[in-house]
């Protein structure tokens, strides 16, 4: 669906905004504003990344958007995010996109009244930027909370949890939102530049120079928290395994020598003189008893029990 936003009549410059596009409808705008083919393929591409490229006086500029998924094994870019491609010139601005975007009609709102944050279609881009970094907030807090959640799960529960298949999605979703971010920092570096000749007060300039790096700082943290928690619910994991394994060599170590001794007199030989003998079983029993006597000794120096 194609709508034109702001005519030359209402803005300084023209918006139109495509939804969900069709191969014939991107290529009819393309022939019409005179896009080169490249950058029309790069706009359908799916799964494309962040990117900026300035050729011949247009710019264009691709985002993703952070998109809540729908199962929480959703951990691919293209599940995670939506994207959100910019043509812009001096004179027009081309938005397209596959899901509705309420902060669109916001900036059309802006950009009708003179002397206002968007007076020229760079501004706007700048807008969209700052509105793509802003949808990684909240989920970046909601990702935060799951990683305490699982924290204290492995540290306060008497036994290990099932953890490990949460925090490799939870890790996988912040690695993927880090990749997107750092892609991102290259467009508003970009966009600032284009923006520091034309713009008076940088303090929007910095105010989303701030946010990105709080972001991307938030997601590197995550991905940082992830990796940490799962390698110590591995070490906590091997640690349980270690002490079972521990109790069955006490056990082993105990009745070894008495099976031992219970094996050699077992033996069905006819010449035992020990089988013969009256206080024979008592001596048997005697040995066993002072053996382990022993060993529960010589394992309490030691401190392996």
């Amino acid at each position: 669906m194609t709508e034109t936003l702001l005519t030359h009549q209402e803005s300084a410059f023209a918006w139109l905004d495509i939804t969900s596009p069709t191969v014939a409808e991107l290529q009819a705008v393309a022939a019409q504003y005179d896009l080169p083919d490249s950058l029309v393929r790069d706009c359908l591409e799916p799964t494309h990344l962040p990117k900026f490229e300035a050729t011949h006086g247009l710019s264009f500029v691709i985002l993703r958007v952070f998109n809540p998924p729908k199962t929480n094994e959703a951990d691919t870019i293209q599940e995670l995010s939506t994207k959100i491609a910019v043509f812009y010139a001096a004179d027009y601005l081309i938005t397209v996109h596959r899901l509705p975007h309420p902060v669109l009609n916001e900036l059309k709102r802006v950009a009708r009244a003179p002397g206002q944050e968007c007076n020229t279609p760079a501004e706007v881009a700048f807008h969209l930027v700052r509105y793509a970094l802003n949808s990684y907030m909240q989920p970046a807090l909601t990702l935060t909370r799951e990683l305490d959640d699982y924290e204290a799960e492995i540290f306060l529960k008497q036994e290990v949890p099932n953890a490990l298949q949460g925090l490799y999605f939870l890790k996988r979703k912040a690695s993927a939102a880090k990749q997107l971010l750092l892609l991102t920092r290259d467009i508003l570096t970009m966009l600032r530049r284009q923006l520091a000749t034309s713009v008076t007060d940088d303090t929007l300039l910095q105010d989303t120079q701030d946010l990105q790096v709080k972001v991307e700082t938030m997601y590197q943290q995550l991905d940082g928290g992830a990796t940490n928690l799962m390698n110590l619910y591995l070490s906590l994991s091997s640690q349980r395994t270690n002490e079972a394994m521990r109790v069955l060599t006490v056990f082993s170590a105990f009745f070894l020598p008495l099976t031992f001794i219970a094996g050699i007199y077992g033996m069905n030989f006819n010449y035992m003189p020990e089988l013969t003998w009256k206080l024979g079983y008592p001596v048997s029993i005697l040995s066993m008893v002072v053996i382990s006597v022993g060993i529960y000794v010589w394992f309490r120096r030691k401190g392996w029990i």
